[in-house]
């Protein structure tokens, strides 16, 4: 399924909202959360995380994936937190409207 411009960033936050993971373990986590519904593509979810990191939303470091692989972890930020908070206000709100109106059709 396609995704809505802006639910990448606010999803991924979302994700990392518990603990830092890595961009295979996001993706993942995703997709098990809509029951296999939405899935990202790489390209999306690494602009995404870069994207968010450039705007200091996420802080990364490099350490060793369950696998012994060399993976970068992410993780929210302070801001990034404050963020995420005005973003899933602001998607709650959004969806209700759209649901109110799919209603009345």
């Amino acid at each position: 399924m396609y995704l809505i411009q802006g639910t990448v960033d606010v999803m991924v936050l979302k994700v990392l909202q518990s603990e830092a993971r890595h961009g295979f373990a996001i993706s993942k986590a995703i997709r098990e959360r809509s029951d296999g519904i939405l899935g990202l593509e790489d390209a999306a979810l690494y602009q995404a995380l870069h994207r968010l990191e450039r705007k200091g939303w996420l802080d990364s470091e490099w350490g060793l994936s369950e696998n012994n692989r060399r993976a970068k972890y992410y993780q929210l930020t302070t801001e990034g937190r404050r963020n995420l908070k005005t973003q899933t206000s602001a998607w709650k709100r959004y969806s209700w409207a759209v649901s109110r109106v799919l209603e009345l059709a």
